[in-house]
Parts: C-alpha cells; sequence; structure tokens
C-alpha cells in the first residue's frame, strides 16, 4: 500500500521549514527511523530552497511538495513551473557559500533525478530499511 500527501505552499523563504514540519509528522506517523527522518528533513530542505532560489512559481503563486511511502522507499517531490534550467550537481567546498544544494542531494538520497516535461520537478528517493 502507498501511502502519499501532496501540499502546495507559497513560493517563499519560509516553505523549506513548513514543509520540514510536515514531512517529520509525516515519517513520524508511518513510524520511519530517525536516521530516514534526518536524512529526508535535509533533502526535501535543498529542494525546497533550490526550487525557491532558481525555480518559477505556479501562477497560484506556489511550489508542489509531495512524499510518498511506497514498500521500502520514501519518495520526495518538488515541482515548480520554471521549464530549461540545466539542473546537476557542482563540486564545492567548506568555503563555498551558496551552489550546494544538488549536491547534498546527490549524496543524501539513494537516487535523485529531474523531470521538466511540466514544469521542473525534482525527485528523491531514499531507501527505509538501509538508514
Amino acid at each position: 500500500m502507498k501511502v502519499r500527501d501532496t501540499i502546495r505552499l507559497p513560493f517563499a523563504a519560509s516553505t523549506p521549514g513548513i514543509a520540514r514540519t510536515r514531512l517529520a509528522a509525516f515519517l513520524t506517523m508511518q513510524r520511519a527511523s530517525n536516521s530516514v527522518i534526518d536524512d529526508a528533513l535535509i533533502v526535501i530542505s535543498e529542494m525546497i530552497a533550490n526550487a525557491v532560489s532558481h525555480g518559477v512559481p505556479t501562477t497560484d503563486g506556489t511550489i508542489e511538495i509531495s512524499w510518498s511511502i511506497n514498500q521500502d522507499l520514501l519518495e520526495l517531490s518538488v515541482l515548480d513551473a520554471g521549464e530549461g534550467a540545466s539542473l546537476k550537481p557542482i563540486d564545492f567546498d567548506e568555503d563555498s557559500l551558496s551552489g550546494r544544494g544538488l549536491s547534498i542531494i546527490n549524496r543524501v538520497a539513494d537516487r535523485w533525478w529531474v523531470d521538466m516535461s511540466r514544469g521542473t520537478r525534482v525527485n528523491a528517493e531514499l531507501g527505509l530499511a538501509s538508514r
């Protein structure tokens, strides 16, 4: 059985914090481990921060954020209305002030990808059993 939640939140700097609270509650209710919750909160924060920094809001001024548990996988997704950007992780060091988001997602998530068929949707998966 797949358990899912989708929310629309303002295209604003405060959105990662709101989404983290909602995702933590969802994962707690699903009895996810603390390490899964910690990793998921890092990944969703970076996904949303990237969307707000580099993306485009939908016509109603929001972004779509969703998560689901599908067997032993946690699936995360963030959709904004932007189109055509190149999304690749870049190397960074401890002195870097920005540009770390996709590299962090790449290091924490088990798998991530981008779908640009309708806006920009960044997806990530984290294994529930391996953490």
